[in-house]
This record gives structure tokens, sequence and C-alpha cells, in this order.
């Protein structure tokens, strides 16, 4: 069985499809008038490189047995997981402008119940992502799948116990068929996570907790490949995470690292100006 069709190792084709990604999120959001911009734009890049350059799956067939699950954790985050499914052919782009609204497959958090392709778990209720994840990683080894599993989480997401304990979990059951990606912002919607509840060091905790952990800049194509491919090349029988700085309202520099830009969203007289600016970056 091929994989997706159609991917792309080229970073600056990547970073094309990201903006096209980042402007997709700006135009939803700004049609419901609310959502979470800020994550949104500083995961476009990473959710770009797994669905058009990492995962197996098959848009024309969303069930796929064979396709690579990806747990969103941070369900807050769904307009860039809306945004890449629809530009990768999951269902017309047209419908990422019915965001939030009543009766819409597109609601403010993942839904598996609403219908939309692509949705393997229903989330928003922080820190389940990673068990849920150890679950199905289990599951593939216990029945010889080759399918992987890629978790996403957030740095403040960190904070619920209950990822500890899938940590511990999954060094503990050998399965090397899980990433998990986290993303490393440093704010979350109260301020610096550090002045919220301190994380770090989080490689070493991380590596201690038996995982093994590479570092990239989670804006910067050529550095995320890099890291993919040094996660390719980790011993056998150990879970990997990749730990992903990114900027929150990566594209937008007025808004960048700003925690107010967590849940907010720009007016409309603001859209076209972020628009602009995503499409003028100069992100790598």
């Amino acid at each position: 069985m091929k994989d997706m069709q159609g991917k792309t190792h080229d970073p600056e084709q990547l970073r094309e499809i990201s903006q096209e990604v980042r402007t997709l999120v700006i135009r939803s959001l700004t049609a419901a008038g609310s959502g979470h911009l800020g994550g949104s734009l500083g995961l476009a890049d990473v959710f770009t490189h797994l669905y058009f350059s990492r995962m197996n799956h098959w848009p024309e067939n969303p069930a796929n047995p064979h396709r690579d699950r990806l747990i969103l954790s941070i369900g807050h985050v769904a307009p860039v997981l809306y945004a890449t499914l629809a530009r990768a052919g999951y269902f017309p782009e047209e419908e990422l402008l019915t965001l939030r609204q009543l009766g819409s497959r597109l609601q403010g958090h993942p839904g598996k119940d609403h219908g939309l392709p692509g949705i393997e778990i229903s989330s928003g209720s922080l820190g389940q992502g990673l068990s849920v994840s150890v679950g199905l990683a289990l599951s593939a080894k216990i029945d010889k799948q080759p399918w992987r599993v890629y978790c996403i989480h957030g740095d403040g997401e960190l904070q619920e116990g209950s990822v500890w304990e899938a940590l511990m979990s999954a060094s503990h059951h050998h399965l090397d068929n899980i990433t998990l990606i986290i993303d490393c912002n440093g704010v979350q919607i109260d301020g610096p996570t550090q002045a919220v509840m301190a994380i770090e060091p989080l490689r070493a905790k991380l590596e201690a907790f038996g995982w093994h952990v590479e570092e990239c800049d989670g804006n910067d194509h050529h550095s995320i490949q890099d890291s993919f491919r040094k996660m390719d090349g980790s011993p056998a029988g150990k879970p990997k995470v990749l730990l992903a700085r990114t900027r929150m309202g990566a594209g937008v520099a007025e808004i960048e690292n700003d925690y107010r830009w967590h849940g907010a969203v720009p007016a409309r007289e603001q859209s076209d100006s972020f628009i602009k600016q995503v499409n003028e970056s100069h992100l790598p």
C-alpha cells in the first residue's frame, strides 16, 4: 500500500504551503469572530510538515486502516488542523468559513462525532492526548501494524499530571511508534509558561523518562526536517519527542509571542493586514 501521493521534502514548497495554511486560519477565524489564533499560526509549519511531508494518509479515504494517526491534544488550536486538512483535500476550503457556526462540522474544538473527515479524537480537555496515543501505539504493537502515532501537546499542557503518567507508560512499553511533538512557545492563556508553572528543563526531564529527544525551530522547515531525520535514526525501543520551539502568532509580527492573542481573533479590518504580513513574511 502506497502512502499519500504528492509528498514533498522541499523546504521552500513546504514554506509556501504553510503560508497558505496561515491565510486559511486567519480567514476562518475572522469569519467566526472567535477562536484561537496565536497557537494556530505558531503551529502551521509543524502541521504542514506532518501532512505534506511525513505522515501516511489518504484524504480520499480518511479511514484507511494503514494511515498514521494524528492525535491533537491541544484541541483549541483546531483552526490549524482544519485549515491543514482542507488544504490537503479532506474537504472544500470554503467550509472553513463555517467555523464555530451552529450545525457546522468545524466546531471550536475537534469532535469526532461531527462528521468531519480526518479527525481521530474529540479533544479540548487538556492533558489527555498522550494517554490516548499510548493506547493506540500499544494496540498497533500487539497487532503488528506498521502505522505510527503522532501526538501534539502544548508546553503549558504539560502542567497536567496525566501527561507524565503517559510518558512513563510509553517508555515502559518501548513504544517507539509514538512521536510526541510539544509546541514550546513559552506562553499560555495567563502569561509566560515558566511564570504560571515552570516546566523546564524539559529535555532533561523527558530523557530521564526514557524518551529520545530532539529540538528544532518549529517555524523553520529546514530545522523541522533535520530533527525528524535524526529521530528516524534513534535507538529502537524508545518513544520519540520533538521539542518544537515555535512563536505564538508566527507570521504576524505585531502579535508574535503575545499571550493576549492566545484566544483572540483579528477584527475584519485587521484581517487583510494580517494576511498581507503572512504572505510577505520571511519565515524559513
